[in-house]
């Protein structure tokens, strides 16, 4: 039976569908806006955000939000009008701290040097560029909008408009990607002085292009070589790794991220956006997700039935959802935070450490618990070994 003392870090996740153009590879809740620019529905979009907070904020009273994280789709499509709107909505609505972290993504084909300066001064602090690749065969390969020069130019853009926190999305193991070019991207951001790179390996998700059409990748072994010189080069460029796949420069990590993959809590607003609240009324953990298409989640707006469902996380539910995150941590987690996040003693999952250390997946110290270099590179097989059993739903 779970017991919280206390209740874990809060963050919030804005979700904006709209793209210019679906990538083949992308599996995220995000759809084309075939519309004309002026029936672009932002207006309407921040009203029913707005609206699917209030119905939230019950859930939330008196706590702080520690940061914010607007992703999509690409947010960076909306005018800085409208998340001024937004951002002016949440702050009457929610306890900010001065040092809240807010990030917007954005795509370098959708950035302009007025609008960025707009973002940074109606609060976002952090920008998150999707980049992928500064290899112009490579981003036809990924059905990209921008060309290098494009990427290039918005990162310096972002700089220009004051922002100090920028992070810049790069893939590998891409169609025909020499080592090589896989280190040539990486020169370019390093050229580029981003403070956060988030490097990961281009995978195949079902329901994509991709997947229906897939492209010829790179081996395995090929992508082994790949990934030991890239890490190698980002530790050498002072980009430390504290995520399987985020680099950061010291004190440089994403908090909103860190958050997550640290089993805090999070509302979550938006078409298709998750949420997950700590109840210490019920002593339980609250799951909720949203009505996933934009046009049903806009329709439900005035109806009050924008959440798409919920449920309560069994105790099996959550200490594997909690570890399936803190896993992908380099330094792992502190066993007093697993007992504060899932509200459970650490002797709950026992015998799955115990399994997982005598496998080489672990380390268990007295108090930390940690990946080994093999456990990351099988993270898969790790979290496995946590698997909640069939039928362990809760009763709701």
């Amino acid at each position: 039976m779970q017991h919280f003392t206390a209740l874990p870090p809060l963050s919030l996740y804005i979700h904006i569908p709209w793209c210019v153009r679906k990538c083949p590879y992308c599996d995220f809740n995000s759809h084309e806006f075939t519309g004309s620019e002026d029936a672009f529905p932002e207006k309407h979009y921040v009203e029913a955000l707005l609206a699917d907070l209030d119905q939230q904020l019950t859930d939330v009273w008196g706590r702080s939000i520690q940061t914010i994280f607007i992703g999509g789709g690409t947010p960076s499509l909306f005018s800085a009008e409208a998340i001024n709107q937004l951002l002016s909505g949440l702050r009457a609505r929610l306890n900010f701290p001065p040092s809240i972290e807010v990030t917007l993504e954005a795509n370098p084909g959708t950035v302009e040097q007025a609008r960025f300066n707009e973002f940074f001064a109606v609060g976002i602090n952090r920008i998150s560029i999707g980049v992928q690749s500064f290899n112009n065969k490579h981003l036809q390969q990924l059905g990209r909008i921008h060309s290098a020069k494009e990427a290039i130019k918005a990162i310096e853009i972002a700089h220009k408009s004051g922002f100090k926190r920028i992070n810049i999305d790069l893939m590998y193991g891409l169609p025909g990607q020499s080592i090589g070019e896989a280190l040539g991207d990486l020169q370019c951001a390093f050229a580029l002085n981003p403070d956060h790179i988030s490097h990961y390996q281009l995978t195949i998700e079902p329901n994509t292009l991709f997947h229906h059409q897939p492209p010829m990748l790179p081996d395995e072994d090929h992508l082994a070589d790949i990934e030991a010189a890239s890490r190698e080069q980002l530790a050498a460029h002072d980009y430390l790794r504290y995520e399987i796949s985020a680099f950061a420069k010291t004190g440089q990590a994403c908090r909103h991220n860190l958050n997550y993959w640290q089993f805090g809590d999070y509302l979550g607003i938006g078409a298709g956006a998750h949420g997950k609240i700590t109840r210490s009324d019920a002593q339980r953990i609250h799951r909720n997700w949203q009505v996933k298409n934009p046009r049903d989640y806009l329709a439900a707006t005035t109806q009050a039935q924008l959440l798409g469902g919920s449920k309560l996380l069994s105790d099996r539910e959550t200490t594997f959802e909690f570890l399936l995150n803190a896993f992908r941590l380099v330094n792992g987690f502190d066993t007093e935070l697993f007992q504060l996040h899932c509200g459970l003693p650490i002797s709950t999952v026992e015998n799955g450490l115990r399994l997982a250390e005598q496998k080489g997946l672990i380390d268990w110290g007295l108090k930390e618990i940690q990946p080994t270099k093999l456990g990351l590179q099988y993270l898969n097989d790790l979290t496995e070994l946590f698997l909640p059993a069939e039928g362990s739903e809760p009763e709701c």
